[in-house]
């Protein structure tokens, strides 16, 4: 049974944060618009930190709303569109 703190964070984390890494070109605009939540990695390609890789090679995290406005800014300052956001409840791509 979920305590009310895990309740609580559960809920706060209202988006999905995607990246489509087979698709990157390690421009690294990504980490330097968002050094916490991302990182390059020593094959050239960018990272989401504290993130694995699913079988298709994309990588998905939750992110809270407090996190949305920065990972917007490295979504948009990615000049593949590799990087997007959904919401978590919908599925709905909001970038």
């Amino acid at each position: 049974m979920e305590t009310t703190v895990e309740l609580e964070k559960e809920t706060e984390r209202k988006f999905i944060l995607l990246h489509d890494r087979p698709n990157c070109i390690g421009c690294a605009a990504c980490e330097a618009v968002a050094p916490d939540f991302w990182e390059m990695n020593e094959d050239g390609k960018s990272d989401i930190k504290g993130c694995g890789r699913r079988k298709d090679g994309w990588q998905e995290k939750e992110i809270e709303e407090g996190d949305f406005a920065q990972n917007k800014d490295a979504a948009e300052s990615c000049p593949v569109n590799v990087i997007h956001l959904a919401n978590r409840e919908t599925g709905e791509k909001i970038i």
